[in-house]
């Protein structure tokens, strides 16, 4: 297992080791040992699955305040994301700055999100399944987003015909959001 840093502090890549042979493939994609190793030590508590039938769904940018934010671990069971991950710690020295990681089902790659980031992903493929591991239950009380579209964050989402949640469609800018972290 590899951790890999992005240009975000805290948001880091995971690769796993896979063994491929005429059969398949074997990854442990999850090892609390491993990973705690590694750094990593976060209390996951429940996994989220989720399933996005055409390319150019996207989901986010999503997260929840305190106490009830949540670190992610997200991988992708089948096809391919663009994941994007924005730093919202207002202490941060990349406060409002975004990264992103494509994770695809062959390439194995996992991102670990902390607490304090938004976090959305586009699907690349049709049938796209994503897995993540939180350390947080979801909270509808806490649950606040970020517009997709910010032109301050200008990220560059690919596709030209995206398919949003109604909710997803009207969340703020980041400079009118609520996030305390």
């Amino acid at each position: 297992m590899r951790v890999i840093d992005t240009k975000l502090p805290g948001a880091v890549i995971i690769e796993t080791d896979v063994f491929e042979d005429e059969r398949g493939f074997f990854t442990e994609s999850y090892n609390q040992e491993a990973f705690a190793k590694l750094g990593i030590t976060h209390d996951f508590i429940q996994d989220n699955h989720s399933y996005s039938a055409s390319a150019g769904t996207l989901r986010g940018l999503h997260y929840q305040l305190q106490p009830k934010a949540q670190t992610k671990l997200v991988r992708v069971l089948s096809g391919a994301i663009y994941d994007v991950f924005v730093d919202l710690r207002k202490d941060s020295p990349t406060f409002g700055k975004w990264g992103e990681v494509i994770l695809t089902s062959r390439n194995f790659r996992q991102v670990l999100i902390p607490r304090g980031f938004a976090h959305g992903f586009c699907t690349l493929v049709p049938h796209t399944e994503v897995l993540y591991k939180v350390d947080e239950v979801y909270s509808k009380e806490h649950d606040r987003g970020i517009l997709w579209s910010d032109p301050a964050l200008a990220i560059p989402w690919p596709g030209t015909k995206l398919i949003l949640s109604e909710k997803d469609k009207v969340h703020p800018v980041m400079a009118k959001a609520e996030f305390d972290f």
